[in-house]
């Protein structure tokens, strides 16, 4: 299962979004997220889908790694889906004792999967299209206005794509203690619940010992390297908006004026606010 977990990894290319400027796209991946929940009806709901499927394509990563991505969430996506498949209001369609599905709540546990798998999707296409070095500095040119408020930008960006950066090394090592453990006549999927979560110390144990250590180690290695954080430090490579990211963000442009239009003039399937 953990080895289903794609995220946190980069793999290289030159596709129209690898050649992207890492800025462009966090910010249109911000307003991505921001029109994904401002859909009320299915029209725009199928134009946010389709937008991401053309994402995908333009990435030129493999469909299978976005498949792993997505099926590392899918108890999640069934689990919130079939609770908002019950807490619809109007005429039941079907009803047993206290238990009834109605038109509102299949369409609210449409938009919360598709939703759901989109914002998956669309994240995964960040951090599979762009290297930890631009993703950190991309983040902190966008923060570098909060530096007026004395805010340490380049240690946030930097701890932010730490901690994306090693997402993958830890399930790594989550997994070979697993196997080891098993090795060692170790069961996790028999027993009640108590004891499936007593039979994840020997793992959690190791884990964090490990965690502590590559800390350790990164943090030694930075300081014997000199590191004092990102005042005063120049870089090799200068982020530069390029023909790529203004092609992108009026497509998007575009692409979020019609979800707005569809809003506007098409009856809305969703109650304001769900």
């Amino acid at each position: 299962m953990l080895k289903e977990i794609t995220l946190g990894q980069y793999f290289p290319g030159k596709s129209f979004l690898h050649k992207m400027d890492p800025r462009m796209k966090i910010i249109l991946l911000t307003f991505y997220i921001v029109f994904i929940f401002l859909t009320k009806n299915y029209v725009s709901l199928v134009i946010m889908s389709v937008s991401v499927l053309g994402v995908l394509f333009l990435s030129k990563v493999s469909p299978r790694l976005y498949f792993k991505s997505v099926k590392a969430i899918i108890f999640i996506v069934i689990f919130t889906s079939a609770l908002n498949l019950f807490y619809g209001t109007g005429e039941p369609l079907w009803q047993w004792k206290f238990l009834k599905i109605t038109e509102s709540g299949i369409n609210t546990a449409i938009f919360i999967a598709v939703r759901i798998i989109s914002l998956v999707l669309i994240s995964s296409v960040l951090t599979y299209t762009t290297s930890p070095t631009d993703l950190t500095d991309g983040i902190e040119r966008l923060l570098k206005p909060l530096s007026v408020f004395h805010i340490q930008v380049h240690e946030i960006a930097m701890m932010m794509t730490i901690a994306l950066r090693f997402i993958p090394t830890l399930l790594e090592e989550t997994d070979k203690i697993m196997n080891a453990q098993k090795a060692r006549g170790a069961d996790f999927e028999s027993g009640n619940f108590m004891n499936r979560i007593k039979a994840l110390i020997p793992i959690l144990v190791p884990l964090f010992v490990s965690a502590f250590r590559r800390a350790f180690d990164l943090a030694m290695a930075m300081e014997s390297r000199c590191y004092h954080g990102g005042e005063g430090r120049t870089r090799m490579k200068v982020l530069k908006y390029t023909k790529y990211d203004y092609i992108a963000l009026a497509v998007l442009t575009v692409i979020f004026v019609g979800v707005i239009i569809c809003n506007l003039y098409l009856p809305a399937t969703l109650r304001s606010g769900m």
